[in-house]
Parts: structure tokens; sequence; C-alpha cells
């Protein structure tokens, strides 16, 4: 028997006889996950109405897990080499990069590739965590424009698929600061100082919007530079007539924190501390 919210006592769940432990019955009623048991489909059935007692017992589970971080995507084996956190925050859950650490004892685990057949189809969200000073200021959240190779690229910084993240990168330059037009460049993943950023996919021609509205990501270099994977945010309207091009998305949250960070003495010191995705389940 169950006690349901209001105190009331829930009908019975009747698991039958069968060969599964009392162990395994009781985890069935009460939702708990055993380890490396956790599905997409178990993500999802938290943003889904629950019809069922026994099916709103393993959503609580689940996000009880997530939210004590308890949550790997993993890749390859399993041995923890390359791990990225799922977390859950207002409601949505996040995607954090794939890291070279050790898969933690008592970790639920997805495969990458389960989660990342997701994000290719359906990932528009993308994240990145401005810090300075010691302290992470704020989240910033990007629109990206959906079947365009920036955004897909964008995509693959943030999470780390191919092994290079946005994470620990610095904000590098501020162009016109007080300004009509101000905007700021990062997402030197390779040198850090402005000189790197090499595109990680072949090909980054593609059609792009135009834009000179506060709030547009755009790529700092031509989809043909060797250094395209850097990126520019605009933080001011600009008013002069002129619109930059190569467009791939747009700050949704969290522009105040970039403003916050232009007017930081030094935008050097200005670091993505953390980055990744909002997963479309």
């Amino acid at each position: 028997m169950m006690t349901t919210e209001t105190g009331a006592t829930a009908d019975p769940v009747h698991l039958g006889d069968s060969a599964s432990s009392i162990m395994d019955k009781v985890q069935e009623i009460t939702g708990e996950i055993p380890r490396k048991q956790l599905t997409v489909e178990d993500l999802r059935r938290m943003s889904e109405p629950v019809k069922r007692l026994v099916e709103a017992g393993r959503v609580l589970a689940v996000k009880r897990l997530v939210e004590a971080g308890r949550v790997l995507a993993v890749q390859g084996d399993q041995d923890g080499r390359r791990s990225a956190r799922i977390t859950l925050q207002d409601g949505q859950l996040y995607l954090h990069p794939l890291l070279r650490q050790p898969t933690p004892d008592h970790a639920h685990t997805l495969q990458e590739s389960e989660v990342v057949g997701v994000l290719e189809s359906s990932c528009t969200l993308a994240f990145l965590d401005l810090g300075w000073a010691g302290s992470t200021r704020g989240r910033v959240t990007i629109r990206l424009t959906p079947d365009t190779p920036l955004a897909r690229q964008f995509v693959l910084l943030c999470t780390g698929q191919r092994g290079h993240t946005y994470r620990n990168t610095k904000l590098l330059q501020v162009w016109r600061k007080g300004q009509p037009g101000e905007c700021v460049g990062g997402g030197d993943y390779e040198s850090n100082d402005g000189e790197g950023g090499a595109p990680l996919l072949p090909d980054l021609q593609g059609q792009y919007r135009k834009s000179a509205r506060a709030g547009a990501v755009l790529a700092r270099w031509s989809p043909e530079s060797p250094r395209s994977a850097q990126f520019i945010i605009i933080t001011r309207d600009r008013q002069d007539g002129v619109h930059w091009s190569c467009v791939f998305g747009d700050v949704v949250s969290g522009l105040d924190v970039v403003r916050a960070a232009v007017n930081h003495s030094d935008i050097t010191e200005v670091t993505v501390v953390d980055c990744g995705v909002v997963l479309p389940l």
C-alpha cells in the first residue's frame, strides 16, 4: 500500500507471483531505480502527465537522482574516462560537457550515444555559465538557429562530443564598449588567446541571418576561417544601419550577465566556467 500526498490510502499495487525478489517488488512500488538501469525514457517521463501510481514513483525517483547529481551520460565502455553530468534546474534538463573524469560510485548512467541521438535531431538551446573574480555570475541561454552548420558546431563545443569544449575558455575582447553596437568575443578553445578556434566541421557554409540587435550570436570570423569556432555576442543594438552576418543564435536569457562581464575591468578574466545544452526531452 502507498499513501498519497493528501494522506489518503491509494489502491493496492498487485505485482502478482513471480520470480522477482522482494527487493525488486519494493523498487517497483516505490520507484527506486537500480544502478545502471536508467533510460532516456525515464528522463522523458518527468515532463509528461503521470497516469499510474508506479510511474509517478519512478518519475520522482529519477528527479531525485538528477537533483543529487547522480545521473551521467557516459562515452565508450562506461569506465568513466568521459562522462557528462545531467542536471535539473527550473524544470529544464541540462547536459553538461563530456570530461575525462572517473564515474562516481553509485552513479546512474546513460549511454552518451542515446542522449546525442536526441540532440542531433532537435537541440535548439545551449548555455554558457560565465564567471569572474572566483565565482560563477550567471547562465547565458542561447537559442540556436536550426539546421545551420555553425549552430551544430556550437553544440559540439558545448557538449564536448569531439573532445573539445568551450569550458574554461576566456572571453577575449570587447568592441565599441559603452556605445551602440557593443559586443564581446570568445570561443578560442585551442590557445585561449584569440589565435585558435579551429572548425570542427568540414563545411560551415550555410544560409545565415543578419542582425544588428542585442543578443545576436554570430561567428567572429567567416565560416572559411581557420578560427571559425570563435563567436561574438552583441550586447547593445547597433544604430548605424550596419548588420552583422553569420548569425546562428540569439540570447534568450542571461544577456544581463554578458553585459556585466563586458563591464568587468579585464574581459580576459571572464571565463566560461561551464557549458552545455538543454535536453529536448
